[in-house]
């Protein structure tokens, strides 16, 4: 099974970003969207293990999580990985809240622990809204302007932690919550 441990979004704040972006969407973009019931936030990406591995990844989450405590997270701005002139992601912002990369942080450090490999890049908490379809990327003219134009300005608390599974297809990826883990 396909893993990776995520913060999911309420489903009204889903709709709610689903429908700002309606602009992008509209933009005719070279570009695969994200399904609104598929917008998260990414903390860890496991790939793909062995289904008898889910309780010892499930127990790592636990102690990731453990004394925790529920956050807010500002949602603002719209953008491209790596840039709008060559887009492979286009995604909206979180704000990088001390409470966010601590968690992130011992999720890391538990996955870490069991073999997975550290993440080679600083943590950059966002939302991915949709991906570039071609290796020609999704960066156009205008693009950059668009982006600064779509607006969305949000918070959330973060009150659970997730361990999902993803199954792609070409209709798109499903996810499925494999375990939760509750913040106090």
């Amino acid at each position: 099974m396909r893993l990776f441990a995520a913060v999911n979004l309420p489903a009204d704040l889903r709709q709610a970003i689903h429908a700002a972006a309606a602009p992008l969407r509209g933009a005719d973009l070279p570009v695969k969207w994200v399904d609104a019931d598929g917008v998260h936030l990414t903390l860890k990406f496991l790939g793909n293990v062995a289904d008898e591995r889910l309780p010892e990844l499930s127990a790592a989450l636990d102690r990731a999580c453990e004394g925790m405590r529920g956050f807010a997270v500002g949602l603002q701005g719209f953008g491209a990985f790596p840039s709008a002139a060559h887009a492979r992601v286009l995604w909206l912002g979180c704000e990088s809240a001390p409470p966010l990369e601590l968690l992130q942080h011992a999720v890391e450090r538990e996955y870490a622990a069991l073999g997975f490999p550290l993440e080679g890049r600083p943590f950059q908490p966002h939302l991915t809204l949709g991906r570039a379809r071609t290796r020609s990327r999704a960066g156009v003219g205008g693009l950059e302007r668009l982006l600064e134009t779509t607006a969305f300005e949000a918070t959330w608390d973060v009150r659970a932690v997730d361990l999902m599974e993803s199954e792609l297809s070409p209709a798109g990826a499903r996810y499925a919550v494999r375990h939760r883990v509750a913040l106090a």
